[in-house]
């Protein structure tokens, strides 16, 4: 720049200069003539010179990310192997959609504290629930025996979950886990409740049985409910069609499991009682057909099983036996009016207790000794009321009944009953307040018999 401005200077001075040596006035015009074009010239390069130290626009917001076209830069040792390598085929437009979608996550739980007063006693690992077959009824003989009335604080019921799902080319994967605090040995440890993936018709983990029913399960907020009912979470694989307008039909494999009860057998060889052991060698069949409609909904559902039991304490495994379980449960919700639904479930069978959510017995010893299916017959009837969008009830009885073997001690479960009521308040959608009594006896088969009853008051707090 500073030569250019000598440049114009100089021009400008060669002009003037012929001023002194006085040039005619033909001389003078040819001289003005020349300085102005060379001025004109030198302003032309300062221009350019100007325009080229500029920065150069920026490319459009579509084009931003790629460098001028003018620029070379190497490309990297990625791209060198790219365009050696043979090229691939064109992905679909299919392909292309799952590969740009992502994995919806969706964590979900519940913080739900119970304060309990129970008036009669319970065994302590079940402290915080009522469970009718776990009521002292010999003692000092059975866990829980002692003085009457106790106060219990549990967070127990507090649970927390993950959803997951991902579109595949087959369709989208949906996978579930969820534990609660529930640990069956009376402390607040991790309870696996699910732990579930799904992709289309197939469906693989553990999740509720399909041999249940969980939407006619009753508004309540005690953790085990109705003892009579037929709740069990289990590991299985699954298959699930629809069978027309409103109709599902499933057929799953579930893992077998069998309570033992080795009763007079245990009185008569104790060593050979302890060595009686659970043996499985097959899955549980489950099959369901679920029909539902603007009433409400109906569900039957069909179990057939082998329940075995082996002797751990012999070399053979001797003796052992094996027997057929199978059983029937019919459930469903009716809906009575806008505000009202009636729920229900019917269950009966043999070898089939493992199902039922109190417990019991499925193989015990007949009058020779020889392993027999146990009855059961489990059934709950309860009533839900909406009083407005905030207030809601809840009322019902519920039982499960053994056919006791004749080799079974006279302590062994008859009958274990329940009933409960509770009013609860929802303060907004995340927020539910409630009280709830409940009521449960215990039958033994030699007719003992204890009851107990509690109060509970319940903070849950979803989200």
């Amino acid at each position: 720049m500073r030569q250019m401005g000598g440049s114009i200077a100089l021009a400008l001075a060669l002009a003037a200069g012929g001023a002194q040596a006085q040039p005619s006035s033909e001389e003078l015009s040819k001289r003005l003539e020349q300085a102005l074009r060379t001025i004109q010239d030198l302003q032309a390069r300062v221009q350019a010179l100007e325009a080229a130290q500029q920065p150069p626009a920026r490319p459009a917001a579509a084009a931003s990310a790629a460098p001028p076209a003018q620029v070379l830069t190497p490309p990297p040792a990625a791209a060198v192997a790219a365009a050696a390598a043979p090229a691939a085929p064109a992905a679909s437009a299919a392909d292309t959609t799952v590969a740009a979608a992502k994995t919806r996550l969706e964590p979900y739980g519940q913080v739900m504290l119970d304060a309990i007063y129970d008036a009669r006693r319970m065994n302590p690992a079940y402290q915080a629930t009522m469970r009718p077959s776990q009521i002292p009824v010999n003692c000092p003989a059975d866990p829980g025996c002692g003085q009457d009335g106790a106060f219990v604080a549990s967070v127990r019921q507090s649970s927390l979950g993950l959803r997951a799902s991902l579109p595949t080319e087959w369709g989208e994967l949906k996978t579930d886990l969820f534990f609660d605090l529930f640990g069956t040995d009376g402390g607040t440890n991790i309870h696996w409740q699910r732990a579930w993936a799904e992709l289309g018709r197939w469906g693989v983990g553990q999740n509720d049985s399909n041999f249940m029913n969980i939407d006619a399960f009753p508004s309540v907020i005690d953790y085990w409910g109705p003892s009579g009912a037929v709740f069990l979470r289990n590991p299985q694989v699954r298959y699930a069609a629809p069978a027309g307008e409103g109709r599902v039909w499933a057929v799953s494999l579930e893992a077998p499991n069998s309570v033992i009860d080795t009763g007079k057998l245990s009185q008569l060889d104790p060593a050979l009682g302890s060595g009686i052991a659970p043996h499985n060698r097959l899955p549980d069949l489950t099959g369901s057909l679920r029909i539902e409609g603007d009433w409400g909904h109906l569900k039957a559902a069909a179990i057939l099983r082998r329940v075995g039991f082996q002797t751990t304490t012999t070399p053979n495994g001797q003796p052992a036996k094996e027997q057929t379980g199978y059983g029937l449960n019919l459930s469903g919700a009716l809906k009575l009016s806008e505000r009202g639904t009636l729920g229900w479930d019917l269950a009966g069978g043999k070898a089939i207790a493992s199902y039922i959510s109190d417990g019991g017995t499925d193989l015990a010893p007949d009058a020779r000794l020889r392993a027999q299916a146990v009855g059961s017959l489990g059934y709950f009837v309860y009533y839900g009321r909406a009083w407005d969008d905030k207030l809601t009830s809840s009322i019902g009885v519920s039982q499960h009944r053994q056919d006791n073997t004749a080799g079974q001690a006279g302590n062994a479960l008859h009958t274990g009953s329940y009933a409960s009521a509770n009013l609860l308040y929802a303060l907004n959608t995340h927020v539910l307040l409630g009280g709830e009594y409940i009521w449960g006896r215990r039958e033994n088969k030699d007719g003992a018999s204890a009851i107990d009853s509690r109060f509970q008051f319940s903070t849950r707090v979803n989200f």
